[in-house]
């Protein structure tokens, strides 16, 4: 296996706050691995303000112009949810590896055209799914497929957060064509990734969802009853109407109780493990994880680099980053249709494959998924 020596030549496409407050600062904390080459927004006067501030030495609006200009290796794309499927495809096809904002895209018929642009070496498209990558995850992951705390049993995803009108006067915010769902698309995804990538595949949702507050398209409430394929089940809620805010993820093994309470973010400090009753307590202590990474940007950023690096395929890409997106058709599925949902049922015949609302504009067995341009050609 060869390792890259040379920095990756990275751009970032998108130069709002999340560019601003995360993903640059992570590029930046790579030291001389990146190179900032390139800042891409709708708005070029902040384009070339960020770039200046960051050092890029190409800064513009064209997503176009800037590949054919810049050759990158790594495109960082930090736009809003309806154009990251044309972003993605075009960076793919110029050559360049992808680090993707949440949501992946607008629905699976759109993920799976990415897929089509991938090569078996690369490049590759990956999505920012950091709550999976801090180091108590990480460890809760390895003990539940070592099965040192027992079968899993019973768990609960809960998204509770708070989103006031104004949050929704952001034209694309609210909207089934521009977003492509309310919080369990938007908000929820986050902790139901970090679900996902602890207990493995689902294999029934049965969901109800609501729009009892915001005036918008899309639900800001929704509950769901997972069925996994361990026979797990899972108790998922996402809510932007939650004045104490919490993002609370629970799973009960045979043999222990974990537990993680953050916001937005957490550290070990957040997480606890409980032993059931018959557990000898000195077996405790070795559950504990030895290192304390947070689940941040930066740190999901490190491992997607050092993949790309090595030239192997990045966590959260692939069919690895396609299970929430599905996991959420699943719920919309149940929520819309009333009733339970298989997930072998979202196949292409399936309207909920085509869009998450299930509207479809009737040119969808063409074969290909429609791309949306936010940022210019």
């Amino acid at each position: 296996m060869t390792v890259r020596t040379k920095p990756l030549r990275t751009a970032v496409v998108g130069a709002g706050g999340i560019a601003q407050g995360q993903h640059l600062p992570g590029l930046r904390g790579l030291g001389d691995r990146v190179d900032i080459a390139a800042i891409v927004d709708m708005d070029a006067d902040r384009a070339r303000e960020v770039a200046l501030e960051w050092g890029a030495p190409h800064s513009g609006s064209s997503i176009a112009g800037m590949l054919e200009e810049v050759q990158p290796d790594l495109v960082v794309v930090c736009t809003p949810p309806g154009s990251h499927t044309d972003a993605v495809i075009r960076s793919l096809d110029a050559g360049a590896s992808v680090w993707c904002e949440k949501p992946p895209t607008l629905s699976l018929a759109e993920y799976d055209a990415i897929l089509e642009h991938e090569a078996d070496n690369g490049p590759f498209a990956s999505y920012v799914f950091q709550h999976r990558f801090g180091s108590a995850a990480r460890t809760l992951r390895t003990q539940i497929a070592a099965g040192d705390l027992g079968a899993p049993l019973v768990g609960i995803c809960h998204t509770l957060w708070y989103r006031d009108a104004a949050y929704y006067d952001v034209a694309w915010r609210g909207k089934w064509e521009t977003e492509g769902g309310g919080p369990a698309m938007g908000h929820g995804i986050h902790q139901m990734d970090l679900l996902l990538s602890l207990l493995g595949n689902w294999t029934e949702i049965n969901a109800t969802m609501s729009t009892l507050h915001h005036n918008v398209e899309t639900e800001d409430v929704s509950f769901a009853h997972v069925t996994f394929e361990s026979g797990a089940i899972v108790s998922v809620v996402n809510s932007v109407l939650s004045p104490r805010e919490t993002s609370y993820l629970r799973f009960d093994f045979a043999d222990a109780t974990v537990e993680v309470e953050h916001l937005y973010g957490y550290d070990n400090s957040h997480w606890k493990w409980t032993p059931a009753p018959h557990v000898d307590a000195g077996t405790v202590s070795s559950w504990a994880p030895t290192q304390n990474l947070a689940s941040s940007h930066a740190v999901q950023l490190e491992e997607l680099v050092s993949s790309l690096e090595r030239g192997e395929r990045p966590a959260a890409s692939g069919h690895d980053g396609r299970r929430v997106l599905e996991l959420v058709a699943g719920l919309y599925q149940s929520a819309i249709t009333g009733r339970r949902v298989k997930r072998s049922e979202l196949t292409r015949d399936n309207p909920f494959y085509w869009s998450m609302n299930g509207v479809t504009d009737g040119s969808e067995h063409g074969g290909s998924a429609n791309v949306k341009e936010t940022v210019g050609a």
